[in-house]
């Protein structure tokens, strides 16, 4: 037995006819990913990874698993989901096709690579499904490590769930006892991710059950070279807490084991205790499962036969773990040989048959629509000059081997580019077929970047503040104060967290004693980790909770980005809308004096998080009112408070917590009819400064506050105010061609705003540096307002 694992368990707790279904499963697995390979290799699909030499392990997981669990695992964890009832043979091989049909396909609909799970979280009709009532898995991603942040926020809603009742919710929990149970392979604990998450849950203590599937390699890089010592169950000794039998625990900590992965009996029970410690005591468990194997290598991109020693390769064949487990069943007499080829045989039989269905259903819709195709073609072939040209590309349709619409698009436009010059009744036929397939496919495949419908934070009723003639003056902060107090009392699903958001109130005070009112659960810190601190705010909402999570300054937002961008952004999209996470991100910068502090990365951010919308508010009433929508809709998004302006005053609206501000609706500050200025933030002060020095030399600018990048003035208020002036000029804190770029892109094009001027528009934006320390270094490298001033005049002279 290998230092932290538990006995093995007995043959007759564990059962002959489970025993015999879990066989059944593991071999079902195995040959899925036998197959899987072959169809790649002949051209059916693109690419295939697999969960062979990993089903042993996961047979054991599963058996500890219960409804209203979450996974947050890895692109080797087929077996797991087959084992829990959320993966069946025909599933498995439609994503493998990429089958765009979310019927065949509802892990991703055809949007995401084979072997990424995903099960339904939101129904059809937009509302949350009983997550209490299945086993759940959180939408895999690809890049490695990238499935561990989320993991915090999945197991600490069980602890949240348990001890806030007033958030209990029979859907989303059952007492908090919900084990978040995480999968990584053992190269990707090299991460920075890993760490990082693994640190936040021994802190948090959270239920989480975190496996690493060892297998001695990271594509061909041998474990030598991707960790200390070689060795996880070194590094991970420091995490195992004090005591296990109710002693000293320390501050947090992990149960720790190690097993190897081709012992079933003992795999068995090391999950049964990890995961009934996890369950009932909220303490996390990490599985190192070692001497894995890997039977077909990587991918089907490669051989491992390349890397692999002759030595090694005939080490991982006897340490199969399927062969072992079918030894032991035979050693143990748990069944006979006889009743062992058997079960092989029908599993072989269901694979290869579940395959075949998969393959005709991906391919029956596209050979009715390619047989449509033919015949528009034959017709327009009779009428045409270039008939045999015609006939030859409905031959080509009608060969194709793997047929796929790109191929009936290329050859209909081809088909209408060779007649083009004749005015034939099949050809507006033809060309009509075309634009419905098109028009169609592209909602197929674009569809769910954002919640649709009646959740969309787009559809909320526009409510304007309410102000009575003796509101008081106070301090931004104070605005943002008694919004959050607001929703913290009159919804417990709603959270807050962030570096010093809990005792002292975050560095502006926007939580300011909400901690002692509302309690260290709801209003609580972090260490320093924005990447958790984001993982953490989607696991809670994937689980149903409402977070605000906090990321101190906009420069620091980099650390997160690619939770933000990989996970968070595509969530909706590469669900086809079966799973959200409607996490608010609230962050603060512009104007602030100095080069780390004062980043305007606004470009990076709207390139890189498509699928979250981006608010900028100019003022704390204005981001109060965007917390207030983004609150009543179900989509992510994230707010760049002004961080010069928790200090300015401003009236407290009577209406604080109800009043709303529309996303995509920009706000005319000044009316005028020489130039268009439009900008947003910070920069708005400058900009009215500027204003109003203009119009002493008779120059009246419309300044125009956009006030959310994403979406973008979807009224088209911009446009309008182009058709007064014919002038444009963009002032903005980013770098050139930053943000600047793409609000000009967004009004030249999608606005259509370039009909409407006079002369080239103009951007006024940050130097290419970032801002040195001190009110100078701050005035010669951001927009200034003699700079605004400058440009407005050259405009409006032109």
């Amino acid at each position: 037995m290998l230092p932290g694992e538990s006995a093995s368990i007995g043959t007759r707790e564990l059962g002959r006819e489970s025993i015999l279904r879990d066989y059944r499963i593991g071999f079902r697995s195995r040959q899925m990913s036998l197959v899987g390979r072959k169809e790649v290799l002949t051209g059916k699909a693109k690419f295939g990874i697999f969960g062979d030499g990993k089903e042993v392990a996961q047979l054991a997981l599963a058996r500890a698993a219960r409804p209203g669990d979450f996974r947050s695992g890895y692109y080797r964890d087929q077996t797991i989901m087959l084992a829990v009832g959320g993966l069946t043979v025909e599933q498995f091989f439609a994503q493998l096709y990429a089958d765009p049909d979310p019927t065949r396909d509802p892990n991703s609909a055809g949007r995401q690579m084979n072997a990424h799970f995903a099960t339904p979280l939101v129904g059809p009709d937009g509302e949350w499904l009983a997550a209490t009532e299945r086993f759940n898995s959180s939408a895999d991603v690809s890049p490695t490590g990238a499935q561990m942040p989320r993991l915090v926020g999945l197991a600490w809603a069980s602890k949240l769930y348990r001890e806030l009742p007033a958030a209990a919710d029979p859907r989303f929990s059952r007492h908090g006892d919900e084990v978040a149970w995480g999968t990584i392979g053992n190269a990707s604990c090299a991460e920075g991710m890993f760490w990082e998450a693994l640190n936040a849950i021994g802190v948090l203590q959270g239920p989480a059950v975190i496996s690493i599937w060892d297998d001695g390699y990271g594509i061909s890089v041998p474990n030598e070279h991707q960790l200390t010592k070689g060795d996880l169950s070194v590094l991970l000794a420091g995490f195992q807490r004090e005591s296990r039998d109710g002693g000293s625990r320390g501050c947090g900590g992990y149960d720790v084991y190690r097993v190897r992965g081709w012992d079933y009996p003992a795999l068995c029970e090391t999950y049964r205790a990890a995961a009934d410690t996890a369950r009932r005591e909220h303490v996390p468990a990490l599985v190192h499962v070692v001497e894995m194997t890997q039977p077909q290598g990587h991918s089907t991109s490669g051989s491992h036969e390349r890397y692999k020693s002759p030595e090694r390769l005939r080490w991982e064949e006897d340490h199969d773990p399927l062969r072992h487990m079918r030894q032991w069943m035979l050693d143990e007499g748990i069944a006979t040989a006889e009743e062992i080829e058997k079960v092989e045989k029908e599993e072989s039989r269901l694979v290869r048959d579940g395959q075949r269905r998969a393959w005709e259903e991906f391919q029956g819709p596209l050979r009715a629509e390619g047989r449509e195709l033919t015949a528009l073609l034959q017709e327009l072939a009779t009428a045409s000059r270039h008939g045999e040209q015609l006939r030859a590309l409905a031959r080509g349709i009608d060969r194709q081997g793997t047929l796929l619409r790109r191929h009936l698009l290329a050859a209909a436009a081809e088909s209408l580019a060779l007649v083009a010059g004749e005015e034939l009744p099949a050809a507006e036929k033809l060309a009509a077929w075309r634009r419905e397939l098109e028009a169609v496919n592209r909602r197929r495949y674009s569809a769910h970047l954002h919640a649709e419908g009646a959740t969309s934070p787009l559809a909320v009723t526009p409510v304007a503040p309410h102000y009575p003639a003796d509101a008081p003056v106070v301090n931004g902060f104070e605005v943002l104060n008694a919004c959050f107090d607001a929703h913290l009392a009159r919804d417990p699903r709603v959270v807050a967290f962030g570096e010093d958001v809990g005792r002292l109130g975050d560095v502006n005070q926007g939580f300011a004693g909400l901690q002692e009112k509302h309690g260290p659960l709801r209003v609580s810190d972090t260490g320093i980790r924005e990447t958790t601190i984001i993982g953490q705010a989607i696991g809670l909402a994937l689980r149903g909770l409402r977070p605000i999570a906090e990321i101190q300054y906009l420069d620091y937002i980099l650390y997160a980005l690619q939770i933000l961008s990989d996970d968070l952004a595509t969530l909706s999209y590469r669900t086809a809308g079966r799973q959200r996470a409607p996490v608010i991100v609230r962050t603060r910068g512009h104007r602030l004096e100095g080069i780390w502090h004062s980043g305007s990365p606004m470009g990076g951010i709207l390139n890189l998080v498509r699928g979250l919308w981006v608010c900028v508010p100019r003022d704390m009433t204005r981001a109060a009112g965007m917390y207030n929508t983004l609150l009543r809709g179900e989509d992510p998004a994230i707010v760049v408070e002004v961080l010069n302006g928790y200090r300015a005053k401003e009236r407290m609206p009577q209406n604080v917590a109800d009043f709303t501000v529309p996303l995509g609706v920009p706000e005319v500050l000044r009316e005028g009819s020489g130039v268009t200025v439009v900008s947003y933030g910070a920069t708005l002060r400058i900009v009215m400064e500027a204003a109003e020095l203009l119009a002493r030399t008779g120059v009246e600018c419309e300044v125009i506050d956009v006030q959310t990048l994403l979406p973008f003035d979807r009224p088209g208020i911009i446009r309008e105010s182009l058709r007064k002036t014919g002038r444009l000029v963009v002032v903005d804190e980013d770098v050139p061609g930053g943000a600047s770029a793409f609000i000009l892109q967004q009004t030249l094009e999608q606005l259509q705003g370039f009909w409407w001027l006079d002369t080239a528009p103009r951007t006024v934006t940050a130097q290419e540096h970032r801002p040195p320390y001190g009110s100078d270094g701050d005035y010669f490298a951001k927009p200034n307002r003699e700079e605004i001033v400058e440009a407005v005049m050259a405009v409006a002279r032109a």
